[in-house]
């Protein structure tokens, strides 16, 4: 039966889990590892996705996306300081939207971000023996409806169907509390690459109850990064009069050194940087070199402004949930970045106590995100299970005046519906135009506009008299519809708010195809590799048995004959030709082996070598998919 998963779409690091009875388990990538490097570039023709594309990043430094989940579903104008810190090109797309530059093609966020998707579930269908399609994505508690949207679609794109997009601290929370039956209030502390998140839950006899939620989708451990990257590149301007973050190059491995440094003071109280050859003097062409020690208390200063705006969003969370610090019970540490030193301080400062550490912070979310699959596909051994979630920013619309009228305020408990009536400002108006809004302020103009749509063929009444109502539906991922209707005439408008940021449908259907293409082409070119892998692998083999055989030297002059073929079938185009000297060679390497193993077992007691190789070479044995 397909398995359903769980997907933890880091800034920086990806994971990917499933329930196994009863428990959720991490599926390791093709390359082992626990955690996918959010990283995707393009080389030539091919993808690279995960480690692979992060190891070439500092020599394929415009092709190399990462951090890509800052942009995703976000207008240009709200992204323009990350976008000018990236060695790639991003920048405005339609409508205001953010587009990344590539080989002069322009790529939307959610479609790298599916390549990321597409990575995840490859490698975990490739594990557990069947196709993966149904995913639960997660997505940190403070994104709005078009980030929601946004990440939807690049689950889409991937070829997926995403179940549900849950917040990422309820999904810390799931994990955490799966087997606890006690009754706790906790406060998840989400610190990841990109995003900032505190939610607050009510946990108790398998019911979990967000009471709250706040947080900062501009602070995550990137933003310390980056100040790292600031103060070598301001000391190295200080001594030779040049700016590192201008060379696209340079400025890759300045970050690649930073986020090594901050992961290295987490441990240590200092470390050092050292970036050889890092460019040349414009003038001399000599090589210029970088080596810096940089203290923990040197990074704490530098990221100083970034620790104190952590403090609000917990103490906001707090508020909102009518409760004092002394109500938590525990506090979860989740995403990498809560292994700064100074970070845990500051969440034992605000609340008192020390936090909880018994799950493992990069896991935590893809682990519950699991759970979550399984509480929607019914997995027998969950029991019942109850997931409560709020929305995290306050909905409404525009008003005379610019005003904003809320209808579903900000912890409000999702699903929710709620209706207004509004009505018309002029004598005979023939229509409305509705403009939804998110955000806490009373102004329009301050908040951020998830789309407008019109409600037309209103009759001629005077001002004040027609009836509109306006109906708010938001849905379990958080994703929100709108409808407006005239009463007494029964005209009836609606939208699913899919702001411009994001991708209409017939953009999200191509880009479906063009995946589905490059994934075709991208299997083509892996198999064609390994096919002459392979075979330079067989020729290899053949060479160490020609040196070790007792067999004839006649049949050993054949072998090598054959052995001579391969490097120009390698090195052509023809599959069939490759197909034709693997199985020349192959046979003659079995007959090589069949001679020399009688031979050996001829002499008796005297032979000492192998009579038989390691690998056996069949015909028809072949990799694993």
């Amino acid at each position: 039966m397909p398995k359903a998963v769980g997907i933890d779409l880091g800034t920086t690091n990806s994971v990917i889990a499933v329930m196994e009875g009863g428990k959720p388990e991490v599926i390791v990538n093709a390359e082992g590892g626990r955690t996918t490097p959010s990283v995707v570039a393009y080389k030539g023709e091919e993808r690279l996705v995960g480690q692979i594309a992060k190891r070439q990043a500092a020599l394929n430094p415009k092709a190399t996306l990462y951090e890509v989940k800052r942009f995703i579903g976000r207008r240009w104008d709200e992204v323009k300081e990350e976008a000018a810190r990236s060695p790639f090109t991003v920048k405005e797309g339609p409508s205001g939207s953010v587009r990344i530059e590539v080989n002069g093609q322009d790529l939307a966020p959610e479609q790298v971000s599916a390549e990321v998707l597409r990575k995840l579930v490859a490698d975990a269908s490739a594990k557990v023996g069947t196709g993966i399609k149904d995913v639960v994505i997660t997505v940190p508690a403070y994104f709005d409806n078009s980030q929601r949207e946004a990440t939807r679609q690049a689950g889409e794109i991937a070829g997926l169907n995403v179940l549900r997009v849950i917040n990422e601290p309820t999904a810390a929370a799931l994990a955490y509390g799966l087997e606890r039956k006690g009754n706790e209030t906790v406060l998840v502390f989400d610190l990841g690459g990109g995003t900032f998140d505190v939610t607050i839950l009510e946990l108790g006899e398998g019911v979990f109850e967000v009471r709250s939620t706040a947080g900062d989708t501009h602070l995550g451990g990137a933003d310390f990064d980056h100040r790292i990257v600031d103060w070598l590149a301001g000391e190295f301007q200080k001594e030779h009069n040049f700016d590192l973050r201008k060379d696209p190059q340079a400025l890759q491995r300045l970050i690649e050194s930073a986020e090594r440094a901050k992961i290295e003071l987490s441990s240590a109280t200092e470390t050092t940087l050292s970036l050889p050859f890092i460019t040349f003097d414009p003038e001399t062409r000599t090589p210029l070199h970088l080596e810096r020690t940089l203290s923990r208390a040197k990074f704490e200063e530098l990221i100083g402004d970034l620790l104190k705006r952590v403090r609000e969003p917990v103490q906001q969370a707090l508020r909102d949930a009518k409760l004092s610090p002394n109500d938590i019970n525990e506090v979860i540490l989740v995403g990498g970045s809560t292994r700064v030193p100074s970070v845990k301080r500051i969440v034992k400062d605000i609340v008192g106590k020390e936090p909880n550490e018994s799950v493992n912070p990069d896991e935590a979310v893809a682990l519950g995100a699991a759970v979550q699959a399984g509480i929607i596909t019914g997995d027998a051994n969950l029991g019942d299970i109850v997931l409560v979630d709020v929305t995290p920013l306050t909905l409404g619309v525009e008003v005379k005046g610019g005003m904003v009228a809320p209808l579903i305020t900000r912890n409000t408990t999702v699903p929710a519906k709620k209706t207004e009536v509004f009505t018309t400002a002029e004598n005979n108006q023939p229509g409305v135009e509705i403009n939804v809004v998110q955000g806490e302020r009373p102004m329009t103009v301050d908040n951020k506009s998830l789309g407008r749509f019109k409600l037309e063929g209103i009759p001629p009444m005077p001002a004040g008299r027609p009836q509109i109502e306006v109906t708010f539906d938001i849905d379990a991922n958080g994703i929100l519809h709108v409808t407006a209707k005239e009463k007494s005439s029964g005209k009836e408008s609606s939208i699913r708010i899919e702001n411009t940021t994001t991708l209409d449908k017939s953009e999200v259907e191509r880009m479906v195809r063009e995946a589905e293409q490059n994934a075709a082409a991208d299997k083509a070119r892996r198999e064609k590799i390994e096919k002459r892998n392979n075979l330079d692998s067989l020729r290899v083999q053949a060479l160490q048995q020609i040196e070790e055989s007792q067999a004839e030297q006649s049949l050993k002059d054949r072998v090598k004959a054959v052995t001579d073929e391969v490097e120009g079938a390698i090195a052509g185009d023809d599959d069939a030709q490759i197909a034709d000297v693997q199985k020349r060679l192959e046979e003659a390497l079995r007959e090589l082996m069949q001679a020399g193993s009688g031979q050996d077992q001829g002499q008796g007691a005297q032979a000492q070598g192998k009579t038989q190789p390691d690998d056996v070479i069949d015909a028809d044995f072949k990799p694993a998919d």
